[in-house]
């Protein structure tokens, strides 16, 4: 759910913080399907791997898709905490500025309406109906960012892994007439990778030999030239040595990937989840920046971090309120933290943890939640790992990659 705008509203000074995010290559298999965000084949099975950049900016990572008939360009937020897949579309009177131009639905020759009478209008929460019987929707993330307009059915182009387009038609998407909330300049919708029906891995993964996709992000640090690649269906397991897995955890908010953290290690101290550790206790964002934790364990958390680090924590920044920041020109050399999920143990170096948001200072990113929120592992814990998501297996997998390197 696109949790990650909340974080600048948490914590002004992290806005621009955000700003050195980015997307590297994705080491899956490739006998399937390595999202360029290029979409499917107009044929019902897409044989070979198909790939979509992502790069970062502000804190979000955006993929880069071709939708419509001409193909146009978009770059939307990468998001596996919702499942509606959206753009910006032209006329837009209540839309947040972005830097290139929207989608004109009258250009495309291949662009078509939901109307009210489908079955597929009924997969939205909420949803309207307007005087010509077309399908509205109202779509709201945690952040109180939301999107309106009507439902679709529209070409997507992806990239092949031999440099082919394929174009899948039919894809179901909101083209959004009246957008508000926290989103950048850069952003012109969100992708949509939840659990959820309309999700782009839902409608990927009858085509494309599975429905999986795996996912490596590039550090902050990162130059905004280097992209990573998202990898769909077959072809996109995490194999190989090195490789931890954990069960995905079924709820009835089933667009969320929820999985088990029985603790966090701050080097050799293990600090507990809870006495009584409920399973699915933690859900996998990559929309949300900071990794967010219930406010007794990140006391505990943070405590071991300033005992380990010897410089001494910014007090006299009102902007930083109450987050664990320290001044240094260098990168900061503090502790590794371990996430011990239900089988797998995830360990975390300073370049994981430690995030810029301006120069010379460098803040824990972690965040306490507020109130019975959920616990979100964000997308700076991720970064420069492979993570694979397999839903039919129903398990996450996680392998330590230089996300930079491919």
């Amino acid at each position: 759910m696109v949790f990650s705008k909340s974080f600048y509203t948490y914590l002004t000074i992290i806005s621009l913080l955000f700003n050195l995010f980015h997307f590297s290559y994705i080491e899956a298999q490739n006998d399937g399907f390595t999202v360029n965000l290029i979409r499917k084949r107009p044929n019902n099975i897409i044989t070979n791997g198909v790939q979509a950049p992502t790069k970062a900016y502000l804190g979000q990572y955006l993929m880069e898709l071709y939708i419509g008939t001409p193909p146009i360009k978009i770059l939307a937020e990468v998001d596996t905490g919702s499942d509606l897949v959206w753009v910006q579309c032209v006329p837009c009177p209540g839309c947040y500025e972005q830097m290139n131009p929207m989608f004109d639905p009258l250009k495309s020759s291949t662009y078509n309406n939901i109307s009210c009478d489908s079955p597929l209008c009924q997969h939205l929460y909420s949803h309207g109906c307007s005087p010509e019987n077309i399908c509205n929707y109202n779509y709201g993330y945690a952040d109180n960012s939301v999107t309106n307009g009507l439902l679709a059915q529209e070409t997507i182009t992806l990239t092949s892994n031999t440099g082919k387009s394929v174009g899948v038609p039919k894809i179901l998407f909101g083209c959004g007439h009246n957008d508000t909330g926290n989103f950048n300049d850069h952003e012109m919708g969100i992708i949509g990778l939840g659990n959820g029906p309309m999700s782009l891995i839902s409608q990927l993964g009858p085509l494309s030999g599975g429905k999986k996709f795996s996912q490596c992000l590039v550090p902050f640090h990162t130059d905004i030239s280097i992209s990573s690649k998202m990898s769909f269906g077959k072809g996109s397991e995490v194999l190989g040595v090195d490789v931890v897995t954990t069960p995905l955890v079924s709820t009835e908010q089933d667009i969320q990937y929820r999985v088990t953290l029985l603790g966090i290690s701050v080097e050799e101290t293990f600090l507990p989840f809870d006495t009584n550790i409920a399973k699915g206790n933690i859900m996998i964002d990559s929309g949300t920046p900071p990794t967010y934790l219930p406010q007794a364990l990140y006391d505990r958390v943070a405590t071991e971090v300033r005992n380990r680090v010897s410089l001494k924590p910014i007090s006299d920044d009102p902007s930083i309120g109450d987050q664990l920041c320290y001044r240094t020109q260098n990168n900061l050399n503090g502790p590794t933290l371990t996430f011990h999920f239900e089988g797998a143990n995830v360990t975390l170096t300073p370049v994981q943890i430690f995030i810029p948001p301006k120069d010379g200072v460098f803040c824990l990113a972690l965040a306490k939640n507020s109130g019975n929120d959920p616990s979100i592992y964000g997308n700076f814990a991720q970064s420069n790992y492979l993570i694979g998501f397999d839903l039919e297996k129903q398990v996450v997998s996680f392998k330590p990659t230089d996300c930079t390197k491919h």
